[in-house]
């Protein structure tokens, strides 16, 4: 069972990489360090990109497992999520199946609670059929309108995430699609770049949870630099809620 998000899950880092933001996380520690502050500032799930040793971001178990248990130990009574994105496996989707499949190593401490799989990439059923298995709640990722309706597809959704990349992307009729399709689940609204904090405040007049990281944005709503994780985790809040 996938718990819900209120208000605000944190992204600590994305597929940003090493030295772009001073705070950004790569290392499990690191994870675990900035995964702490942010639930301290009231970030209600924690969604990370794993890395290997090379800080490259890694779907390989043992990577996953590092990553996971050092925040899980962090923060033991928050939902851990990771990503499953086809870009790490260099658009290799068996190649990405292999990889998830090989979580079945890892102890369930070490395996996420849940992890996201976005639509418009190929192998979506294979890849919700093995984090099933897994025993990983499903975050299913939706770009546009036509990821709305290709979510027909899949059913039992936990968690359907409106990932807004493109000012071409109209959320609220991606709302109503999925309301239109019967699509279950939690929905979380959140958006990238320029986008990202016009859609906390969205997210906020709707009465939906949002996200908000360092792998969304680096700056507050003013454009300022941030300090981190949980300094964006605070803003997001404020505009969140100014919204509502």
């Amino acid at each position: 069972m996938l718990s819900p998000i209120a208000r605000i899950k944190v992204a600590l880092n994305g597929g940003r990489h090493p030295g772009a933001h001073p705070a950004l996380p790569c290392t499990p520690a690191e994870l675990a360090g900035a995964a702490r502050e942010a639930v301290a500032a009231g970030a209600e799930a924690v969604h990370l990109h794993p890395r290997d040793t090379g800080g490259r971001e890694s779907l390989h178990a043992a990577d996953v497992g590092a990553a996971v248990a050092a925040v899980r130990e962090a923060c033991p009574a928050t939902p851990v999520g990771v990503t499953t994105g086809l870009w790490i496996t260099d658009g290799d989707a068996a190649a990405r199946q292999r990889a998830v499949a090989g979580w079945a190593q890892l102890p369930p401490a070490r395996r996420p609670d849940f992890a996201s799989a976005n639509v418009a990439e190929p192998g979506l059923t294979d890849l919700v059929t093995s984090l099933r298995e897994l025993g990983v709640a499903v975050e299913a990722g939706v770009w546009s309108l036509q990821d709305a309706s290709a979510l027909s597809i899949v059913d039992d959704l936990p968690r359907v995430l409106i990932e807004v990349m493109s000012p071409r992307t109209d959320p609220v009729a991606v709302l109503a699609r999925l309301d239109e399709l019967g699509v279950p689940g939690e929905r979380l609204l959140h958006g990238e770049g320029e986008l990202c904090w016009p859609m906390v405040a969205l997210a906020g007049r709707l009465g939906l949870p949002t996200r908000i990281g360092l792998e969304d944005t680096l700056t507050a709503p003013d454009g300022s630099p941030v300090t981190g994780n949980a300094e964006l985790v605070r803003h997001a809040l404020s505009v969140w809620a100014a919204a509502g």
